[in-house]
């Protein structure tokens, strides 16, 4: 480890200007575990989707300021990312995108 003050004031730094996104990752791939173990799912199928569900979720955290939503709700999106899983979400992603291709 760093011994560096200024190694430990950065990480810091980094990690409450990340925060959110970090959140909501951990939380979506918690909530994606938690599913599939309790829908009967065996192990590969959380090492898989639950990593999954996280990491959308922190794609999707950094991408919602760009639709005009605050970065504070990322948490809300990682939840239902992780309730939802991988096939639900792209599947919500696919109709949204349609639609607002449909209007343009």
């Amino acid at each position: 480890m760093p011994d560096r003050p200024e190694t430990w004031a950065w990480l810091f730094a980094w990690l409450e200007h990340n925060w959110p996104a970090i959140y909501s990752g951990g939380l979506a791939f918690f909530i994606a575990a938690l599913r599939i173990i309790y829908g009967g799912g065996n192990l590969r199928r959380v090492a898989l989707e639950a990593p999954l569900c996280g990491f959308l979720a922190m794609a999707t955290s950094h991408g919602i300021e760009l639709l005009g939503i605050p970065a504070s709700t990322a948490p809300f999106f990682g939840g239902a990312i992780g309730l939802l899983g991988v096939e639900g979400t792209r599947a919500a992603a696919k109709r949204f995108f349609e639609r607002k291709v449909e209007t343009l």
